[in-house]
């Protein structure tokens, strides 16, 4: 999400060359472009408006810092904004036991999923969540909710086809509290568009089980429909955040630009791929920077340190430094960088990312496939001494790995690059990977 955007944006920037003031004319031509961007990417017409004439008047008579230029001064400006426009600070869900979590929005935005992963979020944060089905009308999705819940190890309070929502959530909770629970997380029911009915049953359980926490569950991909969708659950119901899933699709992201300005309500958290881990706290710094293309360095740390152990790292430090880097530790990199989340998604948090000699540049996700099918056929002899591979070997591991020969010499060309630049660093001293 958001490379068209952040393209866009770049091109507007780069037309304002020179050094000096930035003067009436070149910021009014460069925010002419960035409105029309913005609205091009499905954000709220009234959002960029008032976007723009705000960077407008931070940006008239500002002295340009010494070195750059009037673009990047813009840039700033526009950076800046984009943070206030995204809510400044994080947001994040602070729950306290015996807290109850309501996720509202329409069918189709994600509510299910999305509770499964917040209740495993935060039962790693030490608290015993219970989920509760209250949706009683979507055939299966009670079964739904169940194994999902099966799965991630956490539990599902029990509900039957039909049951009334308004009670059922009533007896789970009180269920919760005596049976030592001590968060409770409602998936609500969905439809696939607003209506009163669905408003007022809503109304019941906020009114009968008081949660500390509605949160409006929106899918990022549906644009301008989403900002209204958010703007009539705040007018009818009173939301406290937005959970923004699918922000991992090709949506133009203009939903993500509006939601909290529309609502005045935080985007407390994102979901960022299937995954169960793939919830993360939304924080507006980041996420302006990733749009302008300058990555978020801090958070790809975060996902590393989240994936590999201090233990790992050093191991793998070790064997840097005793230049006994092999196939073997060459799998095991490969297996922890899938655990990090989508390649795409990932690189695009490298600072420069999209941006030069990596514009349009993707990821193939089959190449890590490849490699960890290449090296599980070999023989642990081969992974720790891949000068034995001759030809019939290539041919046995070929066959083994459903590949080629020509797949099997590029890996292996690959390896020895990454070998031989092991044992350069291991020679000037190793000064450590950011991953541990």
């Amino acid at each position: 999400m958001f490379e068209d955007l952040r393209d866009r944006l770049n091109t507007a920037f780069k037309r304002m060359l020179g050094r000096g003031k930035l003067n009436e004319k070149n910021i009014s031509d460069a925010l002419r472009e960035v409105r029309k961007v913005l609205l091009e990417a499905d954000v709220n017409y009234k959002v960029a408006k008032d976007f723009v004439a705000k960077a407008e008047e931070e940006a008239i008579g500002r002295e340009v810092t010494r070195s750059i230029t009037p673009g990047q001064e813009m840039i700033k400006v526009i950076h800046d904004k984009l943070v206030e426009l995204l809510g400044k600070e994080p947001s994040p869900l602070r729950p306290t036991k015996g807290s109850k979590i309501m996720l509202v929005g329409l069918q189709g935005s994600g509510k299910t999923t999305t509770a499964g992963k917040l209740a495993k979020r935060l039962s790693a944060q030490g608290f015993k969540p219970l989920l509760v089905p209250a949706d009683p009308y979507r055939p299966a999705a009670i079964d739904q909710l169940r194994i999902l819940g099966e799965s991630l190890g956490i539990e599902v309070y029990s509900a039957t086809q039909g049951e009334d929502p308004v009670r059922l959530c009533q007896k789970a909770s009180s269920w919760a509290q005596s049976s030592g629970f001590d968060l409770l997380i409602l998936d609500t029911a969905g439809r696939l568009h607003i209506d009163e009915k669905m408003m007022e049953e809503l109304r019941q359980i906020k009114k009968k089980v008081s949660p500390e926490e509605i949160l409006l569950v929106a899918d990022a991909m549906t644009g301008q429909e989403a900002v209204r969708v958010a703007d009539e659950f705040e007018a009818k119901l009173g939301i406290d955040g937005i959970i923004l899933t699918k922000l991992d699709g090709d949506a133009q992201g203009g939903a993500a630009l509006s939601m909290r300005a529309a609502t005045g309500r935080p985007i407390r958290m994102v979901g960022v791929g299937e995954k169960p881990e793939d919830l993360e706290v939304f924080y507006p710094d980041r996420m302006a920077s990733r749009i302008l293309g300058m990555g978020d360095i801090v958070g790809l740390v975060e996902k590393a340190q989240a994936t590999v152990s201090q233990e790992e790292a050093k191991k793998l430090e070790a064997k840097f430094l005793k230049h006994e880097f092999t196939l073997q530790d060459f799998l095991d990199q490969v297996k922890q960088v899938k655990k990090l989340g989508p390649l795409q998604s990932l690189v695009e948090l490298i600072p420069g990312w999209g941006r030069g000699p990596l514009r349009g540049a993707t990821l193939d996700e089959r190449e890590l496939v490849k490699a960890e099918a290449i090296i599980s056929s070999m023989t642990p002899l081969e992974r720790r001494r891949p000068h034995l591979i001759d030809g019939s070997r290539k041919k046995r591991i070929a066959r083994g790995s459903g590949t080629t020969v020509q797949d099997i010499n590029r890996l292996l060309k690959e390896f020895g690059m990454i070998d031989k630049m092991v044992k350069r660093m291991g020679k000037r001293g190793f000064v450590g990977f950011p991953l541990g």
